[in-house]
């Protein structure tokens, strides 16, 4: 049996009277690499029960006050030496100057502990959202507070919580728990909590403006060899960009107040903040201009694209063709040829967002006041409009025709020429007003003249809290009774896509009588089905379609709906100490918390007509309205019983139990913990763990409706995806016929070059709870005889069980193919002409349920040391790491052998699409650090912090193969950033992220949605330098 154990120390930050700037002292550990910057010094502490803050020295001496706060992690409030036994890591406010980020998921995505996740560097498959996943065990099994309560869906598309609505300015400090915490904070506690702690006790005014912007030199002489070859054949489609770019600003200002009500009886905070983010384009960066494919065997990248050109391409299902499969449009003689895969082959890189615009407006008020000793009255209400833009290349015509999905072209249609009608009609026997390879002839042409598509995301969110907490009379018990509710409304248009339907209609061009090519709909005898705005489109000429055919067939989709949380909450706490509860060993007594908890989550998806109808030609499948709601009644309990204090060999030893019921609307759940807490001497302490957590199925995965969509499939070394597609293909005839491949399609079925095929997804009502057992054990060290050192070595063991999830899409072709098996071949749907993507026909299923596991586990170390100077200031030194020893899934309960995967050091394939679960870490590195080294001087004026963050290696799924996509190598980072206390009321902080201008791993494999731009952005830094500068004002 696996251990973890995240242990957490007592951070001491001390402040000097005269300085803005907090400076880390001795005692603190930090899990986070990037320190000390900007307004303060951060302190990364673990188990931040305790603040001892250094006041103004009075006559010599520092005297010191002892706050009591609420521990991430516990239901009971803490002061004293009580300690908790999950591990709780705290980023403070300063982390975000030092890294110059204006954005949370840049801060937490940058830990060890967290792994790639929805983002504002995605495009293709991007929510709009900004998620975090812990672990890699996925977002949806990462539970995120803000102030120690849950926040809502994040949208219409995804249950994990968007942190957008996080104001990174008003942040106060980030507590990170990993590992489960279900028995404290219920479903989605998996793999672990984050907990948003906003500065809601500021006073006076600040003003506080940061600018920022992406510098990048386009250098990379590879890639820039290939692009050249490709621009000298296909200028059109091809640039080599060269030289310095800039791109990407960010502006962000917030304005804060906050001060005391009624002689200190009460407390009020506001602040407005404002962002704009600029897009950053796949063109202007050399790496990610082409999207790569391989070639040489798959020793060498080359340039790749999509089938659906600029000027049409026709895929005919039966290879009936004159030229066989294939064939395109010749513009210079409008004429049929055999199709150049070089030339013929949109490169749809260039359009594609690296980095997603966004404007973001939000305010919030905090405000508490004791009505009487007993009684403090408080509330929250916080706002956020996001608005952001998820570019991607052109629409098109992607395998369509007179029929719609089953292609065919009319031969008489006036935009043939006369080579044309022989080329596809003579060539089969068909004349006249024939309907010419129904089934077989598919059109791919790229609507150039509409515009990129674009999708215009907008989310608005509402969130309050009121609650009422205090001691009942002069009793040792005291409440928190409070209620939540949120509203996250999002509302999307899906610009310049095309419609199947009018594109139908619009290709079915005839001659009216009159020398007038008009839309078949108004030329026939019915009158009903008549289109007074058709106009005919064409695509077999290099004059290309008329303004008025665009116009008719680009059609904006629709959606709007809401996502609503209500959560009620009334838990009591006490010292039993009072009550002489105390172990005869300790001093402190046994500390009790209890309640009950009510929430109701729902959602209201209503997606336009031409979205359900799967009308969208871009789209891969029609886009379903989604409604559910889910409620639960929580029950809790928790204890933290010092047994012995301050006995020789026993410092102190404690433990931590802790019990949630959930009652759902048709299941039920238990959830749990056991900790131990030993120290035998004040320098060393030991940390122990046992947790059972649980997540409840979200609305999504049981009310969904089924419908198809894309999914990637890994590219072979010999270029193809699909093993069956190809002359030759990757699998043998027997095994393809596994899967429905016949004798005469073996050999010509056509291989997607975009990698994307069709899956058949949906909900089912009828899922289980996952449950998940964390285990952990560590130790932490600070030992008097190295004053200001600190040390800390876990080990986590975190294992899903009833994983909620489909079967992978790969794993079932591959298992099909390999095997035979019945259950697996069901699941492989070949369509038209044998494919898996051309058309709706067909797709492999891919719908939810109970399926098998999920595990990972490894050891985080992190290490500070405060070095005093003397008048020369001091330095501080920090590392946090983290070692995988395994991310495994289990397909199916039943999985054995090469069917269970562990991508810890892979990428790619089962390791990015997460393996039939919304897991899509893209890359898992075995290793990652970061460690800094932060010089302030004695008077707090200036500060300067380098951090170095490092990658190991991961090698493609599967194994190192020897060709170029074989493995992405170790990544180091280095940044550097200073900050200036220019007066009392001003500070002043610069910074470079990517001091180096390192270039992101590339690979032909990534796929979408994590991939991006031919590397992962969300894991690795993607854009070049990141420079930023900024200014707060005090007043």
């Amino acid at each position: 049996m696996m251990w973890t154990h995240f242990l957490t120390i007592l951070s001491e930050v001390q402040v000097s009277e005269l300085n803005l700037k907090k400076r880390l002292l001795a005692s603190s550990v930090f899990a986070g690499a990037a320190l000390a910057a900007a307004a303060a010094l951060p302190a990364y502490a673990q188990d931040a029960d305790e603040d001892v803050i250094a006041v103004a020295e009075v006559d010599g001496e520092e005297a010191s006050v002892q706050q009591t706060i609420v521990v991430t992690g516990s239901l009971i409030p803490q002061s004293g030496n009580l300690v908790e036994t999950s591990p709780v890591t705290s980023l403070g406010s300063a982390d975000f100057d030092v890294r110059g980020v204006v954005r949370a998921e840049d801060m937490i995505n940058a830990l060890p502990q967290a792994f790639g996740a929805q983002g504002s560097a995605l495009a293709n498959g991007a929510t709009g959202t900004a998620s975090v996943n812990l672990r890699g065990l996925g977002a949806s099994r990462t539970l995120t507070l803000l102030n120690g309560r849950r926040l809502p869906y994040g949208s219409l598309n995804t249950a994990a919580p968007d942190i957008n609505f996080i104001p990174a300015a008003m942040v106060k400090k980030v507590d990170i728990l990993t590992g489960g915490a279900s028995a404290t904070y219920g479903s989605d506690a998996v793999s672990g909590v984050v907990n948003f702690v906003l500065d809601t006790d500021f006073e006076g005014v600040r003003l506080e403006g940061n600018y920022s912007f992406y510098q990048h030199d386009n250098s990379n002489s590879y890639i820039q060899d290939i692009l050249g070859g490709f621009a000298a054949d296909n200028p059109s489609q091809f640039t080599v960009p060269d030289g310095s770019t800039s791109d990407g600003e960010s502006v962000d200002i917030t304005a804060a107040f906050g001060g005391k009500l009624d002689n200190g009886r009460g407390h009020v905070m506001g602040f407005a903040s404002f962002q704009n983010t600029k897009e950053v384009l796949q063109a202007n960066r050399d790496y990610s201009q082409c999207a790569l494919s391989t070639t040489n065997g798959g020793n060498d990248f080359t340039c790749a694209g999509s089938s659906t050109n600029q000027f049409t391409n026709i895929l005919d299902l039966g290879s009936n063709l004159p030229t066989g499969l294939w064939a395109r449009v010749d513009p210079t003689t409008n004429e049929f040829v055999e199709r150049n895969f070089v030339s013929d082959t949109f490169n749809y890189n260039p359009y594609n967002h690296f980095q997603r615009p966004n404007e973001r407006y939000s305010f919030g008020t905090f405000a508490n006041y004791d009505i009487n000793p007993y009684v403090n009255a408080y509330g929250e209400f916080m706002f956020m409009d996001n608005q952001t833009n998820s570019q991607i290349a052109p629409s098109g015509v992607f395998g369509y025709g007179v029929t719609g999905g089953n292609g065919g072209i009319n031969c008489d249609n006036p935009f043939l020429s006369a080579q044309q009608v022989d080329f596809i009609c003579t060539s089969r026997g068909a004349a006249g007003d024939d309907i010419a390879g129904i089934g077989d002839v598919l059109f791919l042409r790229r609507n150039v003249e509409g515009g990129n598509r674009n999708n215009d995301i907008r989310h608005t969110t509402y969130r309050g809290v009121i609650g009422l907490q205090g001691t009942i009379g002069d009793s040792p018990w005291g409440y928190d009774i409070s209620a939540v509710y949120a509203n996250v409304h999002r509302s999307e248009v899906y610009n310049n896509d095309l419609s199947i339907s009018k594109l139908s209609k619009a290709l079915y061009a005839v001659d009216d009588g009159t020398g007038n090519i008009v839309c078949a709909v108004n030329a026939d005898a019915d009158p009903n089905n008549d289109d007074a705005a058709c106009a005919p489109y064409d695509i077999f000429s290099g004059a290309g379609p008329s303004d008025a055919a665009v116009n008719y067939i680009v059609n904006p989709l629709f959606r709007d709906g809401d996502v609503k949380q209500t959560v009620v909450t009334a838990k009591t706490f006490a010292d039993l100490a009072d009550y002489g509860v105390v172990s005869p060993m300790a001093e402190e007594g046994i500390k009790v918390a209890f309640g009950v908890e009510y929430r109701r989550d729902s959602l209201d998806s209503n997606p336009d007509s031409n979205f359900q109808s799967g009308d969208g030609a871009g789209q891969g499948g029609p886009t379903n309205p989604i409604a559910g709601s889910q409620e639960v009644y929580d029950y809790f309990a928790e204890v933290n019983a010092p047994l012995i204090e301050g006995y020789e060999g026993v410092e102190s030893l404690g433990v931590d139990l802790a019990y949630r019921r959930s009652n759902y609307d048709a299941v039920s759940s238990d959830a749990y913990k056991i900790g131990v807490e030993y120290a035998p001497v004040e320098d060393i302490r030991f940390r122990g763990s046992f947790q059972r957590a649980v997540r409840a199925a979200n609305i999504f995965e049981l009310f969904s409706t089924q419908s198809i969509g894309l999914f990637d499939l890994t590219q072979g070394s010999n270029g193809i995806y699909d093993p069956c597609a190809g002359t030759t293909p990757t699998a043998t005839a027997a095994q393809c016929a596994n899967t429905g491949v016949t004798a005469a399609q073996y050999g010509s079925i056509a291989d997607n070059p975009a990698g994307q095929f069709n899956t058949l997804t949906g909900g089912n009502p009828d899922l289980e709870p996952e449950t998940a057992d964390t285990y952990t054990i560590g130790f932490v060290a600070t030992p008097s005889m190295i004053p200001g050192l600190t040390v800390s070595l876990d080990y986590f063991d975190i294992t899903v069980e009833d994983l909620v999830g489909t079967v992978p899409q790969e794993l079932a072709l591959d298992t099909c193919l390999e095997t035979g098996d019945t259950f697996f071949c069901s699941l492989v749907n070949r369509g038209n002409g044998g494919t898996l993507w051309a058309g709706q026909t067909g797709y492999i299923v891919a719908t939810n349920i109970n399926t098998g596991s999920l595990s990972t586990s490894g050891f985080d170390l992190l290490a500070s040391y405060a070095l005093d100077l003397d008048a020369r200031g001091g330095i501080d030194f920090d590392y946090v790491g983290t070692m995988l020893e395994s991310l495994e899934t289990k397909p199916l309960p039943n999985s054995t052998g090469a069917d269970i995967f562990d991508c810890v050091g892979y990428y790619g394939g089962s390791c990015a699409s997460g393996g039939g679960t919304e897991v899509a870490n893209g890359a898992s590195p075995e290793y990652r650090h970061k460690a800094s080294m932060t010089w302030a001087d004695a008077e707090g004026l200036f500060s300067v912090t380098g951090t170095w963050r490092h990658f190991s290696e991961v090698e493609i799924a599967g194994g190192d193969d020897g060709t170029i996509n074989g493995v992405l190598d170790a990544q180091n980072y280095f940044d550097l950033s200073g900050s200036w206390n220019a007066t009392d009321y001003m500070s002043l902080r610069l910074g470079v992220n990517n001091v180096l201008d390192e270039d992101p791993p590339l690979s032909s494999v990534v796929g979408t949605a994590p991939g991006n731009g031919n590397t992962y952005p969300q894991v690795y830094d993607a854009l070049g330098r990141y420079i930023f500068m900024g200014a707060t004002f005090d007043f």
